[in-house]
């Protein structure tokens, strides 16, 4: 079963339960905190709900097909591969004058 990348992000004030729902008995409940992000894998055929609460109880806010919500990473990983090592800026810490530690003084 092929997973696609995913990813939802709460713009609204209140805490939202994304459920994604796909074949293959896939199942995916979580808690996203408001302006949160939220990345996943799930199956290309599923649907991801979005619950909130209400007076009333729990309520469905809107429903989306996951190809909706899916992420193309192909860019970031041409972006990683031109990477090189990181350059060391500050001297390593053997470089540093000892200070002396009396034992006994210490309070």
């Amino acid at each position: 079963m092929a997973q696609l990348t995913c990813g939802y992000r709460n713009s609204s004030d209140r805490m939202v339960i994304v459920r994604c729902i796909g074949p293959d008995e896939f199942f995916l409940e979580r808690v996203v905190f408001p302006f949160e992000l939220l990345s996943f894998l799930a199956p290309a055929e599923s649907v991801v709900q979005i619950w909130t609460h209400s007076l009333g109880g729990a309520e469905l806010r809107e429903s989306i097909a996951v190809e909706d919500l899916y992420v193309d990473l192909s860019g970031l990983e041409t972006a990683a591969a031109g990477l090189t090592e990181p350059e060391t800026v500050a001297a390593p810490i053997s470089n540093a004058p000892a200070m002396p530690m009396d034992w006994q003084k210490a309070s």
